[in-house]
């Protein structure tokens, strides 16, 4: 199975407090950062999210902490659907130092899907629940530039390896 969609943020010095500690009111917004990120990178259509076509909105948010994120760590989100109903669905993520297994934090979010005129529950259409599922798996967006940096360090290393 291929890994679940995941995106890269640094963080910044507005995000963190005097101690350089992540405020914790910052990591729901990372979470939104990242539901939207989802969103582009798993429906059908990348504008599906955000023009009326698959319109959402936030009924609960639970977040676990477990250790701090701190200024200027480049944070890895990982993103999938644990659980889809009629009109709404759960989005988990896990929150981690880029390259670390340690998490950071956790969080579930459930959105209900909703008309975009009237704001009332809608019945996910199978083409939506089919990407959902589907959850945008091996996909990575990278606001941070962490990936590239990888791939320069590993292009790097292979370029300075001497044959035996």
């Amino acid at each position: 199975m291929s890994l679940p969609f995941r995106y890269y943020v640094r963080v910044r010095y507005q995000d963190c407090d005097a101690q350089h500690v992540v405020f914790n009111a910052r990591y729901g917004e990372y979470a939104d950062l990242v539901s939207f990120e989802f969103m582009l990178a798993a429906l059908p259509r990348p504008t599906d999210g955000f023009d009326g076509t698959f319109e959402l909105q936030t009924v609960r948010q639970v977040i676990e902490w477990k250790s701090s994120a701190r200024f200027d760590d480049i944070l890895e989100i990982s993103a999938w659907v644990s659980r889809i109903g009629t009109t709404s669905f759960t989005l988990s993520t896990e929150m981690r130092r880029a390259g670390a297994t340690d998490v950071l934090a956790t969080t579930e979010t459930v959105y209900v899907h909703v008309d975009a005129g009237t704001f009332t529950k809608r019945p996910i259409a199978p083409e939506m629940r089919a990407a959902l599922e589907a959850g945008a798996r091996g996909k990575a967006t990278d606001h941070a530039g962490y990936l590239a940096c990888e791939m320069r360090t590993a292009d790097q290393s292979a370029s300075t390896t001497m044959p035996s």
